[in-house]
């Protein structure tokens, strides 16, 4: 007779005899990790678990997540101590010196609940960098065009890919010391229409990141370049930033 299908978790955990055991935070600022005992999958990834436990376990966890493919960056939380995306993380690379999962939100945020974060501040902080485009077409106008070969193009390639998932920013010790640190997602998205043409609100921006609190106070950690999951190094836009600032101070333009 051949094995019925499994079309309950609970029923897999029970005919799997690989489990993995995961500490998950539970509460906001102040809380603790509870341990749970979810069964091992192949291919399973840390949002699988994640969700295993919301569903089978325990309901009244808290978590965010929207696309599950590594588009929207939403699901990021911190995996045994490092921020990564959830969904694209896989328990096998996780576990290769340990047999346990911790799992908690994002650092340098505020936790709403569980593992769900604020990111109110570190949107904030894209507005402070003047990360908005202000250009000066219309829409009866036709599109301004961006020659792909040129400098200022090639410059701000990498940069553009970034999603705004806020693993850099969790993982920089800058933020974790000095909180009004613009941080280096805000400063990558400033890199980026600092080096866009069709742009016109350049003077302020260079400004608005020329502050204490901004390029300025980055120590090249590099952490935010190792973490990024998109392979974006926002250290490389920040010290482009820097240049340009001490460029223009030197001319006396700020």
């Amino acid at each position: 007779m051949s094995t019925p299908p499994i079309t309950n978790m609970s029923t897999a955990m029970s005919l799997n005899a690989k489990s993995i055991t995961v500490r998950v935070w539970r509460g906001t600022e102040t809380g603790a990790f509870h341990t749970y005992t979810v069964p091992r999958f192949e291919s399973q990834t840390i949002l699988d678990v994640v969700t295993y436990v919301q569903r089978e376990l325990d309901s009244s966890l808290s978590y965010r997540f929207a696309c599950r493919v590594g588009m929207c960056g939403s699901c990021a939380m911190l995996v045994n101590g490092q921020a990564r995306w959830t969904c694209r993380t896989h328990v096998s690379k996780v576990l290769v010196d340990t047999d346990v999962l911790e799992i908690a939100p994002l650092s340098n945020l505020p936790v709403i609940k569980d593992l769900a974060t604020d990111m109110t501040v570190f949107f904030d902080k894209w507005a402070k960098a003047k990360g908005q485009f202000q250009g000066t077409r219309t829409r009866h106008e036709t599109f301004a065009q961006v020659r792909p070969d040129s400098a200022e193009r090639r410059a701000a390639d990498a940069g553009i890919e970034c999603i705004g998932c806020g693993v850099c920013y969790s993982s920089c010790d800058v933020v974790s010391w000095r909180p009004d640190y613009l941080g280096p997602a805000a400063l990558n998205r400033a890199w980026t229409l600092a080096n866009d043409v069709r742009d016109t609100n350049q003077l302020e921006r260079l400004r608005a990141i020329a502050g204490d609190a901004g390029c300025h106070a980055c120590h090249s950690h590099f952490l935010c370049t190792e973490r990024c999951p998109k392979a974006i190094s926002p250290t490389a836009g920040i010290a482009g930033l820097k240049k340009k600032v001490g460029r223009m101070a030197a001319k006396g333009e700020l």
